[in-house]
């Protein structure tokens, strides 16, 4: 493979400060077919079976209603009764009469899909339950819960076959299904998803380095970064790694573009591969991911602020209360000609007796990690003077640098993973947690550290727990 060469962004950027090459328009077309609708996969999962086109009315109708109820199965998530499949047949009678079998099919398929059956995940309280009373969900709705959670998607034939049997309520077929999902591909979606949503990655999309200040950030790094990340967190979901490798973690998946922004040499191409780290590497972990570091900055600095926000959130579990209104903003230029340090601005804001309880909490933390810039590169000056990147959090010790932040971090793992415990709840619930949901995920996190913390502990500890199998009654 031959070394590719990033855009040159300083060219022309006198007339052009902010323009970079991009893709107007895509135009796809063909492959044409002249003999019809070719025979796709998708097709193929959905027409079970095909009457002959000599075929009676009648032969035709029993294949479209086998057709019908195997579809509506998976997308109701349930056993099918009479009347869900008399009211899909229905429509494909009109369809039927219009243009023929397909016709037919397609016309059910698209009622099936505007039904609240299909939209919505429905769970009914069951007969003789008082007003508020908590009780378990049936297996079909334990079923469709654990597959949105794993695999955000309905439920596959043997999980669906499990529910309808009763099977899951059995402590053990519930394990062994979990087990099950995580190894299916499909639970990639826990990394493009959840990991995604937790750590803030789909806020890269949003953030806009300038490109006067940082002329080689592009959207090809911006979706590096991203990807750098989410292989970091599918290589702890597929090898069943404690969580904490997450922060610890002595190697990283890059491509080209990122090795040559961290000044990795020898990578080239545009696929991602595993590297292993030098010891003592600031690159360890997530705290050393560009993603992270380019997510909590500016378009022409670095935040300490919502980098120690992000920090507090999302590795610690205590967000800081929302900022005072009518707060000035950052002043970033001085009367005086003397460069003022990122210290030294932040250190105005504390002035302010309406700011300084939340920046005395979050800005140490964010400054330690002053030596990555607002793209994440490393830096060990600004402005002509050394970094200062000593930080403390809460109630710890003082450290120095990104290296001293993962240390005090992992002083308490098990703050660090019932802080992941907390967002993977709230992920698979769909809701936010409240005081009634404390006592589970204190049992999560207990029960996971006596396996190292693995992320497959914790998954199974929210599956097992009362908050992902019980609900209240909302007669």
């Amino acid at each position: 493979e031959t070394t590719r060469q990033p855009y040159d962004a300083h060219f022309n950027m006198d007339r052009h400060p902010r323009q970079q090459p991009a893709v107007r328009s895509v135009s796809i077309v063909g492959p044409f077919d002249p003999t019809g609708v070719g025979e796709t996969p998708s097709r193929e999962r959905i027409f079970s079976c095909r009457p002959p086109s000599e075929a009676a009315d009648d032969e035709a109708e029993a294949c479209a209603t086998a057709i019908i109820a195997g579809l509506a199965r998976r997308a109701y998530r349930r056993p099918v009764t009479v009347d869900d499949l008399d009211q899909l047949v229905s429509f494909y009678h009109r369809g039927y009469a219009a243009g023929g079998f397909e016709t037919g099919i397609e016309t059910a398929l698209r009622a099936l899909l505007a039904s609240p059956e299909f939209l919505f995940r429905i769970e009914r309280d069951p007969a003789g339950v008082a007003p508020g009373a908590p009780y378990r969900v049936s297996d079909l709705e334990l079923a469709s819960r654990l597959s949105f959670f794993l695999w955000s998607s309905v439920p596959d034939d043997e999980l669906l076959d499990m529910a309808a049997a009763r099977r899951l309520s059995d402590p053990a077929v519930l394990r062994a299904q979990v087990r099950r999902m995580l190894a299916d591909p499909r639970a990639e979606t826990l990394t493009t998803n959840f990991a995604s949503q937790w750590l803030h990655l789909r806020n890269l999309d949003a953030v806009r380095p300038d490109a006067r200040l940082f002329p080689d950030f592009d959207d090809n790094l911006r979706q590096s970064f991203r990807r750098e990340t989410e292989l970091l967190f599918q290589s702890v979901l597929e090898e069943d790694r404690s969580v904490v490798d997450l922060l610890t973690a002595e190697y990283t998946f890059v491509n080209e573009r990122v090795a040559r922004h961290y000044g990795f040499p020898g990578v080239y191409g545009d696929h991602f591969r595993r590297v292993d780290l030098p010891a003592g590497s600031p690159r360890a972990g997530l705290l050393g991911h560009g993603s992270i570091l380019t997510v909590t900055s500016y378009a022409t600095r670095t935040s300490p602020v919502l980098r120690g926000k992000w920090i507090l959130e999302n590795l610690l579990g205590t967000p800081p209360p929302a900022p005072p209104a009518n707060v000035p903003p950052l002043d970033e230029t001085r009367s005086n000609t003397r460069i003022v340090s990122m210290r030294e601005r932040m250190e105005a804001h504390r002035q302010n007796p309406q700011c300084a309880v939340c920046h005395r909490i979050m800005d140490p933390a964010g400054l330690s990690m002053e030596n990555f810039d607002a793209i994440g590169r490393w830096r060990d000056v600004e402005g002509g003077a050394a970094i200062d990147a000593a930080g403390n959090l809460p109630g710890g010790e003082d450290f120095d640098g990104v290296a001293g932040l993962r240390e005090a971090v992992l002083d308490r793992p098990e703050v660090f993973v019932g802080t992941v415990a907390e967002k993977l709840l709230t992920y698979a619930l769909g809701r936010g947690l409240d005081h009634a949901d404390a006592p589970a995920l204190r049992a999560i996190t207990r029960a996971a550290a006596a396996d190292d913390y693995r992320l497959s502990s914790l998954i199974l500890g929210i599956v097992e727990s009362t908050p992902f199998q019980m609900r209240r009654s909302q007669s």
